[in-house]
């Protein structure tokens, strides 16, 4: 594409039908987008549309294409680890890299946001190797600032977005050497200009309370989190005083004119203010000898801070960062004293904790208007922090360092609180913040997957749940007191590890009912307590604390309830319901297939709503995985059963592949291989054999989240196809076709190896044997252009798996056929230095009875060119029983990663209920027993020449081992 005037307007005309109503033709803009994306220019274009003058009527146009430009990016700049291939012409990287920084600093907000994000991109793979300007260049913004600070601040703060977008990646990233030596690179040139223009703009806002002023002070809070994140740089160390001076009067500044007039939207000085507490969190955690001496001045600031912060939304991100650095204060021996003293816990209590964790107005328009946010932070482990959680974090530390204190002060105000309830249930955030406290302080450890696990001993647990949450779950009023019930049930769910099994099982009626509660989150909480209860195993035994007796009395109505709340309004498609229903299903077990006839449409039926449109992941994933129960459950039993699961499902499974959705395809193979693994071999139905050739289209072995179910579904189709009709219905060269590909990716050419030894498996000898060569020659084209130690491992195996199905001289031949000589080579060069790499009991099983073979049944080895390998194979195979693995790898593993799509995907989840048991293709053959007698069968044909070949390479312990096998089966050395 030129760089010309007509290029340029129809490249305009083509962003703005992105944004047409009309679907059609908008989609056919973003089509055409995506055609020309791979041509020369095309970036340089973009980008010259971005920099035009600013005009309200290009203004939309620019953001329109920074967007695409930014997502261009994402999508092509990186190059595929596998095929090498370059999508962008390297002289326009060039020049995106030469222009990018200029015009992000020169664009609009809106679309330097997009820009800066564009570089944060490049930067992942090009900074600072390739780009060792970059820099340099946003440095040069800082410089230019400070010279000559003017109103118009969008330059500076673009650059310093863009460094801040840049260094972010150092807060999550993994230590590594490149990792250091980028941080070292960036330090050197960084550290002191960062500095510098913090103190400039300090200096400017001591005379200025320009909210745009303080937005640079933020952004610069941001970077210093970042660049101090991974280690403490020797320039801030020795710049410490500086920064945490001017952090200090941050944080006692108070300007009305920077507050905002919103319950919900935080002021600039907030922001910082937040910031500035996890940047001292940070140094307070990992840097503690270094910090130590602000310590003390730092935790007076903050304790000022949170007392007179407001209640309100907008202050929540500051209280909960400074309650963390508290938390953080208390750990710490040496600031003992700072909180040793009754009179301080009192304080804390009254003044910190318990207005924190109390229920607020926003709490509650939350519980009522967004109850599926109000779940997720409640009960999920949302990462969204609240303060109820920061005031929690601080009363656990409190009550783990000074115990007894904390129970005395913070049991006062629990009695209070629970006393204020019980006089007037108007007062139920009294008893809502006293079983939070209770909670806290009773937890002395905790799992996801049960619970509470250990208590402290200064709480009477199971008195206190009889007295105060029990009633609340009895109370026959299932819709009044929500909050309340919806607490007790957080409870039960919360210490359903360490309260009696009894007490746990005792809920099940009450919660029950709650699932016909009015309030969504009573009957979530409910569902999602069932379901964690259904999880519970006895301490001793291991078996279900809740079996299909215990649930029987009220199974109908307690899934009649969970099946309705899937059709009231604002759980429709919730998780927790779904997981219960699952767990329902799994506890009754054969109880569950009388209702099946009933049940069944109704989840089929969710399944064809939710087909329409994908939205919840979970709800999505416990749906299939509760059909591909029942199909497990009822066609184990009765196999003939398979077609009437076929009838129901298949219609919507025809809709998911036609419409191409793609989260559900992955789930859609699955199903189907296991439905069709229910069929005996040669009684496979039209539909499958209709279907067959729609599964090796090439466009859906594009999606990597298909390759693994698809994988599995074709070779269902191979086990299930009899042999005199395999060549007739499987299209051997589309199989082929598939694995030639699969074999070609580094990330997925373990499934072109399972695909191909379930061919040879089942395909009759005479159909793929003639392929075996040209097989055999890709694997070694590969092993040469890419040899990963997964590669290796799955070749080696491969190679004695067609061993034992073809024989060893037959493998041995075929090999040479490719080179005069080859296979000494593959044992010379891959075998035995890599053979002790294998991993897995069925693969070392088969390595192992392939080498075997190999020495007894091949002339070529046994007294032929390869008899030097023989006494060297055979100490190989007593090595894999006797020595654990070699987990070396090679160089190229470094490289290794996902064949790259950077754009979105619908990833492959696993269904536990449809999932395929590992295939042992040696079953009943032990592998020691089997060497044993194959020496001896080979010692009786050819006395006295084994213990010859066994002298000259094996060493002393190995002939021992191998003795002593012989010893097992009464035979001796000849």
């Amino acid at each position: 594409m030129d760089m010309s005037t007509d290029n340029i307007n129809n490249l305009i005309k083509c962003l703005q039908a992105t944004l047409s109503s009309d679907p059609i033709e908008r989609k056919q803009a973003e089509n055409f987008l995506l055609s020309i994306e791979c041509n020369k220019n095309y970036p340089l274009l973009l980008l010259h549309i971005i920099n035009a003058p600013n005009d309200a009527n290009v203004d939309l146009v620019k953001k329109i294409g920074a967007v695409t430009f930014k997502n261009y990016i994402k999508r092509n700049w990186p190059i595929d680890e596998d095929t090498l291939q370059n999508k962008i012409d390297q002289e326009d990287r060039l020049l995106i890299k030469d222009q990018i920084v200029s015009v992000m600093l020169n664009a609009p907000e809106a679309v330097q946001k997009q820009l800066s994000d564009a570089i944060s991109l490049i930067g992942q793979h090009d900074f600072p190797d390739n780009w060792p300007n970059l820099l340099p260049t946003i440095i040069e913004n800082f410089g230019s600032f400070i010279a000559a600070p003017t109103r118009d601040l969008t330059p500076i703060n673009g650059a310093l977005e863009t460094a801040h977008s840049l260094f972010r990646k150092y807060r999550y990233e993994l230590k590594s050497q490149k990792l250091w030596t980028e941080i070292k690179f960036v330090l050197d040139i960084f550290a002191k200009p960062l500095t510098e223009l913090f103190v400039f703009t300090m200096n400017l806002c001591e005379v200025s309370k320009d909210p745009k002023l303080y937005i640079i002070v933020l952004t610069l809070t941001k970077i210093f989190y970042s660049l101090n994140y991974q280690d403490l740089p020797e320039y801030f160390e020795d710049n410490m005083q500086l920064w945490v001076t001017n952090f200090q009067k941050l944080l006692e500044l108070e300007i009305k004119e920077l507050e905002t007039e919103s319950e919900e939207e935080t002021g600039v000085l907030h922001q910082i203010q937040s910031q500035i507490c996890e940047n001292i969190s940070l140094y307070a955690q990992k840097y503690e000898e270094e910090f130590s001496s602000y310590m003390r001045t730092l935790v007076t600031i903050i304790w000022k801070l949170l007392i007179k912060t407001g209640s309100q939304p907008k202050y929540d991100t500051l209280v909960i960062n400074a309650l963390q650095f508290l938390s953080t204060t208390v750990a710490k021996p040496q600031y003992r004293d700072l909180f040793d003293d009754p009179s301080v816990f009192s304080a804390i209590c009254e003044k910190v904790a318990i207005p924190n964790m109390q229920f607020k107005a926003s709490d509650e328009e939350l519980f009522e208007d967004n109850p599926e946010e109000y779940i997720r932070r409640d009960i999920e482990g949302s990462d969204v922090d609240t303060r109820r959680r920061a005031a929690c974090d601080l009363v656990k530390v409190l009550s783990k360092e000074f115990e007894q204190v904390t129970m005395s002060s913070f049991g006062l105000y629990i009695k209070s609180m629970l006393e204020q309830y019980a006089a007037d249930q108007q007062n139920w955030r009294s008893k809502d913040a006293a079983l939070f406290l209770v909670t806290t302080l009773a937890s002395r450890g905790s799992t996801q997957r049960h619970g509470t696990t250990k208590i402290s001993q200064l709480v009477n647990l199971e008195e206190f749940t009889t007295m105060h949450v029990l009633p609340e779950l009895a109370n026959t009023n299932i819709n009044g007191m929500p909050v309340m019930k919806a607490d007790a049930i957080k409870y039960i769910v919360t210490f359903r590890s360490v309260l009696p099994p009894q007490v746990i099982v005792s809920t099940l009626p009450a919660l029950t009912k709650l699932l016909e509660a009015e309030s969504v989150v009573v009957r979530i909480y409910a569902a999602a307590a069932i379901d964690k209860i259904l999880l519970l195993k006895q301490p001793d035994t291991k078996t279900p604390v809740v079996t299909a007796e215990i649930l029987s009395p009220f199974a109908e109505q307690l899934i009649k309830s969970l099946f309705g709340i899937l059709t009231k309004p604002g759980s429709e498609e919730n998780s927790h319901t779904m997981k219960a229903i699952m767990r329902t299903f799994f506890t009754l077990k054969q109880q569950i297939i009388p209702l099946l006839a009933e049940l069944l449409p109704v989840l089929t039926d969710k399944l064809a709503i939710v087909a329409r449109n994908p939205s919840q992941p979970e709800f999505n994933h416990f749906l299939f995985e509760t059909i591909s129960f029942c199909v497990k459950l009822v066609c184990t039993v009765t196999p003939e059963g398979v077609s009437s699961f076929e009838g129901v499902l298949f219609p919507i499974f025809q809709i998911i592949l036609q419409q191409d959705i793609l989260e559900f395809m992955p789930y859609t193979f699955q199903l189907l291989s296991q439905l069709l693994e229910f069929h005996s071999v040669g009684n496979v139905s039209e539909t499958y054999t209709i279907l067959y050739p729609f599964l090796l289209t090439p466009a859906l072995w594009e999606k990597t989240s298909n390759i693994h179910p698809l994988v599995r579904l074709l070779r269902s189709y191979v086990r299930k196809t009899s042999p005199e009709n395999f060549e007739k219905s499987l299209n051997i060269n589309g199989l082929l076709g598939v694995f030639q590909k699969l074999i070609a990716s580094r990330s997925q050419d373990q499934e072109g190896f399972r695909l191909l030894k379930t061919m040879i498996e089942h395909c009759p000898m005479e159909v793929l044997q003639p392929q075996m060569k040209n097989i055999f020659v890709l694997l070694f084209q590969r092993l040469t252009s890419s040899k990963t130690t997964k590669f290796i491992r799955e070749l080696i195996v491969f190679i004695f798996f067609c061993v034992i199905k073809y024989g060893a001289t037959f493998m041995v031949d075929l090999v040479d056929s490719i080179q005069n000589g080859m296979f000494g080579m593959l044992l010379e060069k891959i075998i035995l230095p890599d053979i002790q790499k294998i991993t897995g009991n069925i693969n070392k099983k088969i390595a192992a009875v392939g080498i075997i073979k190999v020495l007894t049944d091949t002339p070529k080895v046994i007294d032929g060119p390869y008899a030097q390998f023989w006494s060297l194979l055979l100490q190989s195979v007593v090595c894999l029983f006797e020595l654990p693995e070699d987990e070396t790898v090679y160089s190229e593993d470094k490289l290794l990663q996902d064949d790259n799509d950077n754009s979105y995907e619908a990833g492959y989840s696993q269904l536990a209920f449809a999932s395929e048991t590992e295939y042992d293709p040696l079953q009943g053959v032990e592998a020691k027993s089997f060497l044993a007698l194959s020496l001896t069968k080979i010692m009786s044909q050819i006395p006295g020449r084994i213990p010859v070949l066994m002298s000259q390479g094996l060493t002393e312990e190995r002939r021992a081992q191998i003795q002593n096998y012989l010893i097992s089966l009464n035979v001796q050395m000849m």
